[in-house]
């Protein structure tokens, strides 16, 4: 079975706690996008603004990486919050802002209105949008 590409919509601030922990949270942290996901898949996570809710606009691609956990589980981050994760290796990258990638990028079907896309948290994408992304992330795959 080949690798699926995906795309997580998540603020800078939290994509950054999920690198640094080796781990991917979507959706305010539902299972179901997680479980999607099987290992060698690959994420990128694309992040509208600095942090949540009251951050600046970035509207870049934050990091990459690569599923390595077989399950989807829980972890709680607070006594009312229990978010799900899931394992990710992430690769060293640079931001890749989007506005230059717009009009090559297979998913974006009216550059006028280019946000639609993003509006569900997370979205399934081609290999070749994604190795357009990850070369602007200065990322090799093949690695």
């Amino acid at each position: 079975m080949s690798a699926r590409y995906w795309i997580g919509v998540v603020s800078r601030s939290h994509v950054e706690r999920g690198v640094e922990g080796g781990f991917a949270q979507l959706c305010h942290g539902k299972a179901a996008p997680l479980r999607q996901m099987s290992v060698g898949d690959w994420l990128v996570y694309y992040s509208p603004k600095t942090d949540m809710p009251d951050g600046a606009p970035l509207q870049a691609f934050t990091a990459i990486g690569q599923v390595v956990g077989e399950e989807t589980y829980e972890f709680a981050m607070s006594p009312d919050f229990v978010p799900f994760r899931r394992d990710i290796a992430y690769k060293t990258s640079k931001a890749a802002p989007i506005q230059p990638l717009l009009s090559q990028l297979s998913f974006i079907h009216d550059v006028k209105r280019w946000g639609y896309a993003f509006r569900a948290g997370r979205l399934e994408m081609t290999h070749e949008d994604f190795e357009r992304i990850a070369q602007a992330m200065e990322v090799d795959i093949d690695e």
